[in-house]
């Protein structure tokens, strides 16, 4: 498989290896490389993304002509490693005030809300990566009829909380911040709380599983 290897500052490497789509196959390749790296001494962080890997080294330890070399050999030899993570139900209220886009999104799928609402809780999801904000997931397992691409003009504040619908990715917002993602509704679990241990409720590798707690429409 070919991938990208691209230096990030002075002791960072990415690892791109995403296609036009998401890949599950690769994310557990990811996750294996990710899994040998972090038991090495001469590696400080190592960060999955959606099919991609930033690891940060420790110059101290590892000459820096010779870290990508390394990536490479550890990726190469990587066995694809299935999530071993907990799982996590996530209760949601679709529609309503606060998830101003179930229609539209219902309309677009060519669905009624009820049925819309039912293919959104059927799968469970793995969280193939936490970024962008402190506590985001990127949800990979979303049934391919719901995607809907993003809004040409994003929202400057997206409520925390709030259920989303990106492309063909699903995901939850840890915090009010803009979003061009469209709301379908509504959770009141806390995603990201910096007083906690871990501070993020979901690491990659986790699993979700939206419940229908109620629908507003």
């Amino acid at each position: 498989m070919d991938v990208a290897i691209s230096q990030m500052g002075t002791s960072s490497l990415l690892l791109d290896a995403a296609g036009k789509v998401f890949s599950e196959t690769v994310q557990a390749r990811i996750h294996a490389t990710a899994a040998i790296l972090r038991g090495r001494a001469d590696v400080e962080e190592v960060v999955p993304g959606m099919n991609n890997l930033l690891v940060s080294f420790d110059l101290q330890r590892i000459a820096h002509d010779s870290t990508t070399n390394l990536l490479r050999q550890i990726w190469d030899g990587a066995q694809p490693l299935a999530p071993d993570g907990k799982t996590i139900d996530i209760p949601v209220t679709y529609g309503g005030p606060m998830a101003e886009d179930l229609h539209d999104w219902a309309a677009h799928c060519r669905m009624t809300i009820a049925e819309a609402v039912r293919r959104h809780a059927a799968p469970l999801y793995t969280v193939a990566a936490v970024g962008a904000m402190p506590g985001f997931v990127y949800l990979s397992g979303l049934d391919p009829s719901l995607a809907m691409g993003r809004r040409a003009v994003p929202r400057m504040a997206v409520p925390k909380g709030a259920v989303i619908i990106g492309g063909v990715q699903a995901g939850i917002m840890p915090t009010t911040a803009p979003s061009g993602w469209h709301i379908i509704g509504h959770t009141a679990v806390t995603l990201f709380d910096p007083h906690a241990v871990p501070p993020s409720l979901f690491q990659p590798g986790d699993r979700l599983r939206f419940v229908v707690a109620g629908v507003l429409a």
